[in-house]
């Protein structure tokens, strides 16, 4: 009779880059395959060890030198929107969501070229062409939707965001494409894989709407954790993740409380990262499907 291995997940590490946010600094990440039948559990189970989803891969920064990206999540039962967080959320309350498999369209690439032109003209993804934004949107092995914003194009038009407007007739020929983030379903809560707007909205923090939006929505659906990325000290591109209540960050191997974030410093530090072996020796995997079990 044959008998069948578990086949556990190989691991890898990608060679040094330069970091794209704290200058001077190199990065490098470490990663696995996500795919086959247990690709769902992987991806659970790393994503609470500060593991991210790009495609069909999950990776973490391994830097020789620097551990300060900390991976980050918001408790949804405590949190509580602030001040400015509840002017944003009134600001955009005339938004339309609407969730939908996770299929690429014409609409949301030009709006996603509009962004990077805007914000990332110089970042890594600046030279994406449509069939790679594509394979960004749909190469998903597990549970992801696609959370669009819309707003109607006529004028009188002020409507909340519930799916009450598009009953009334204001389909999606009346609206135009204003926000999306790429989210993945995970089994404790939502993860934002990617997110862009129209940067003609900028003044309106509509990348902070969609966090406090899904908020709403991990609550709604009863999931405990709205996961953000990563979080990183010094670097302002990343200053408004931690002005979200109730913010974890993955340090050390367990989920803390963030606290006062000018006590985090970006640092580096010789010292600060284990070696590559004991990182994946460390690392948690789900338990092994009964069909991958030798058989007698």
């Amino acid at each position: 009779m044959r008998h069948s291995l578990p086949i556990a997940p190989q691991f890898y590490v990608t060679a040094p880059q330069p970091c794209p946010y704290l200058p001077g600094q190199s990065e490098r990440k470490l990663f696995t395959s996500l795919s086959g039948e247990g690709a769902k559990a992987l991806n659970d189970t790393l994503s609470k060890q500060g593991f991210r989803r790009s495609q069909n891969v999950l990776y973490r920064p391994a830097c020789s030198d620097c551990a300060a990206c900390l991976s980050a999540r918001i408790r949804v039962a405590d949190h509580e929107p602030s001040r400015s967080h509840r002017k944003v959320l009134r600001r955009n309350g005339h938004l339309l969501r609407e969730a939908t498999s996770p299929w690429a369209s014409e609409e949301q690439y030009d709006l996603f070229r509009r962004y990077l032109d805007a914000r990332h003209a110089d970042g890594g993804m600046a030279d994406m062409d449509v069939f790679e934004f594509a394979a960004m949107i749909e190469e998903t092995p597990i549970r992801s939707r696609v959370i669009e914003y819309t707003e109607s194009t006529t004028p009188a038009a002020t409507e909340p965001a519930t799916d009450s407007a598009a009953k009334r007739g204001t389909g999606r020929g009346a609206r135009r494409l204003v926000a999306v983030c790429l989210t993945d379903v995970l089994d404790d809560g939502l993860s934002l894989v990617y997110s862009f707007y129209d940067p003609a909205y900028a003044s309106d923090s509509l990348g902070t709407y969609m966090i406090l939006d899904h908020i709403a929505l991990a609550r709604q659906v009863g999931l405990p954790y709205v996961y953000l990325g990563y979080w990183v000290p010094g670097s302002t591109k990343m200053d408004y993740k931690a002005r979200f209540g109730a913010l974890e960050v993955y340090r050390e191997g367990a989920w803390r409380e963030l606290g006062d974030p000018a006590e985090y410093s970006g640092t580096p530090h010789p010292l600060a990262v284990r070696p590559i072996t004991e990182q994946v020796a460390a690392i948690t995997l789900p338990p092994t499907s009964p069909s991958a079990i030798p058989q007698r």
